[in-house]
């Protein structure tokens, strides 16, 4: 499948690679492309980092799609930046038995602190937001941005832990309710909350028990939830695409990326190469006298006096020096194509797609659409 016919056709496309590599610049390059093609297309970014709001040329994007014009076409896409914690907000309206338990927790210190600083909640929080957007009637294609690669692997992972910690015996010990307000039957569950009490303090894990206790009951939203969002990312209509430049240490992150997403049953639809110099084509050999030796109809005199005639070839110094670089710049892009073997090796079957190496950075829309002209052209394997 080329990177054409994934953008026309697939659901949900993961944009991943190390940092550093474009991976935002081609994400947004996939949403606006979609959308001149007559796709409802949004971009989302994980990344804290304002960097998708910087290559659109937007002063600021927020947890909301934004639509941002295309100049020169008819036609718009949408971009947002993941806000965790309005996420998780709307998780607990969503799944509260009533507004009074919702204004339960959201008033509690610990869910404000869980939502900020808690492990894996931005993560989790990521694929919930993927997943709503999936099933927004507004579009019908999903580009997201992650994380530099080992974040990103966070992300896929996120659901799967928190169906894990929901199941745990220590969750199910303090979401056990009695006449009593909550039975701490547990032993190991008393063991961490003593722990935890000693170094934080009292009124924290008083704060910890009222939040559990406020959360029961939905646990299996969340779980369902959780569920779903692992199976949209096993689903035919997404496809993961690799960003790298190439150099090796990007090229051993995307590898070791697309090694994980084979453990996980998941695969590699797209490689996208990123600052890449050209080939450069050979130049001919027209101003170089030509070889007679082998006409039947040349004789020694004739050739003494056609050399004598022709042209002498230019041996200026800046010509020279031109002919250099040009065998300089030759060798720089034969050992930049070297260095993708091993990506090219694990990926066998994704497509491939070159960016060129540009004699200006990227900043604009205008500037996404030039390499937007790029990324539609499929590369052959050698």
């Amino acid at each position: 499948m080329s990177l054409t016919e994934l953008i026309d056709e697939s659901a949900v496309i993961v944009c991943s690679g190390s940092g550093g590599v474009g991976k935002t610049t081609i994400a947004a390059v996939i949403a606006i492309e979609a959308a001149k093609r007559g796709r409802r297309s949004v971009v989302v970014t994980i990344d804290p980092a304002r960097r998708l709001a910087d290559a659109l040329g937007l002063d600021n994007l927020t947890n909301e799609p934004q639509v941002v014009a295309i100049p020169g076409s008819p036609a718009s896409f949408s971009a947002l930046m993941l806000d965790t914690a309005a996420t998780f907000d709307e998780l607990v309206h969503r799944y509260s038995v009533d507004s009074t338990q919702a204004e339960k927790i959201l008033a509690n210190r610990f869910y404000r602190n869980v939502t900020g600083a808690l492990s894996g909640t931005q993560e989790y929080m990521a694929a919930e937001k993927l997943f709503a957007l999936h099933h927004d009637e507004r579009f019908d294609l999903v580009v997201v941005d992650t994380p530099p690669t080992r974040n990103a692997l966070d992300f896929l992972d996120a659901p799967g832990r928190l169906t894990r910690f929901l199941d745990h015996r220590i969750y199910r010990a303090l979401t056990t309710p009695t006449r009593l307000g909550l039975k701490i039957a547990n032993v190991a569950a008393q063991t961490v909350l003593k722990t935890i009490g000693r170094i934080v303090g009292g009124d924290v894990i008083a704060d910890v028990i009222a939040f559990f206790q406020a959360f029961e009951g939905m646990e299996g939203g969340f779980k369902q939830r959780a569920t779903e969002v692992i199976e949209l990312l096993h689903s035919d209509t997404t496809h993961f695409v690799l960003v790298a430049s190439p150099r090796s240490d990007t090229i051993t992150e995307a590898c070791f990326f697309a090694d994980r997403l084979n453990e996980q049953g998941l695969r590699v639809s797209g490689v996208v190469v990123n600052r890449l110099y050209p080939l450069f084509a050979e130049t001919s050999g027209a101003a170089e006298t030509p070889d007679t030796s082998d006409s039947p109809t040349t004789t020694s005199s004739d050739a003494a006096t056609s050399a004598r005639g022709a042209p002498k070839r230019t041996t200026d110094a800046s010509e020279q020096a031109l002919r250099d670089n040009l065998t300089e710049l030759r060798g720089v892009a034969a050992e930049e194509r070297a260095v993708l073997a091993p990506l090219l090796a694990v990926a066998p079957i994704a497509a491939l797609a070159e960016i060129p190496l540009l004699d200006h950075d990227i900043h604009d829309l205008e500037g996404l659409g030039i390499i937007g002209g790029h990324l539609l052209v499929d590369v052959t394997r050698v």
